[in-house]
């Protein structure tokens, strides 16, 4: 084999693709604060212009995961398990999807969090981001990881990263529950078709933090390999 073929086979490491991918997924999701206050405002052309957004990033998000699916090398020469790539970009996926889930069936019914509840459901929407973020920063170390071979200080530091996503995703749990219970007081007060995609969104926006404590353990297990 060539000199040149070899550095053909290295070109085509997957870290960078999949760091531009989680990038794109943080994006994506990070619109949805500002979408929610436009529900809240009662803004809906403010509202579906942001959707469009969020369904235009996830089609980018898409279009990546498919890139990285279709030029992953199945050679010898791979810094990381394939399997391992291929799950993770799936993880990676599922936010931006649940991103465009999100705001399109709120849109869809014109659902907005009742006022009692705004301030909380604005938190836990925004802690929820948080665990997204956390995750993108602890997949854009896969550089730093990969020059020292998953081994050292830069290892450390992601496990650290991977723990503090864990604890984040913990406070969603609580955050979650504690809106439930709210939402449940005042339910009578609220048309209960209404109450029912409450309920969904509240759960949905939940999984964003799940997803993303998902693609950390899929992390770790590379970690681990």
């Amino acid at each position: 084999m060539s000199g040149n073929t070899i550095l053909g086979v290295f070109a085509k490491s997957p870290i960078k693709p999949l760091e531009k991918h989680i990038r794109k997924v943080n994006e994506c999701a990070a619109h949805l604060p500002e979408f929610f206050r436009a529900c809240a405002d009662q803004d809906w052309v403010r509202a579906e212009e942001i959707r469009k957004t969020i369904s235009t990033l996830e089609k980018e998000a898409d279009e990546l995961k498919r890139e990285i699916r279709n030029e992953l090398p199945g050679g010898i020469f791979m810094p990381v398990q394939r399997t391992d790539v291929l799950e993770l970009v799936s993880q990676q996926d599922k936010i931006a999807n649940k991103a465009k889930d999100i705001s399109g069936r709120v849109l869809g019914r014109k659902l907005e969090a009742p006022e009692q509840l705004l301030v909380e459901f604005e938190a836990y929407v925004n802690r929820c981001l948080d665990a997204v973020k956390q995750a993108a920063a602890a997949i854009n170390e896969l550089d730093d990881l990969l020059e020292t071979g998953f081994r050292g200080r830069e290892v450390d530091l992601v496990e650290n990263m991977i723990e503090k996503l864990a604890n984040i995703e913990d406070d969603t749990d609580s955050m979650q529950i504690s809106l439930r219970r709210n939402l449940m007081a005042i339910e009578d007060k609220l048309n209960p078709i209404d109450v029912m995609f409450l309920y969904q969104i509240i759960e949905w926006v939940g999984e964003l933090a799940d997803l993303a404590e998902r693609v950390g353990a899929r992390l770790e297990i590379m970690l681990a390999r």
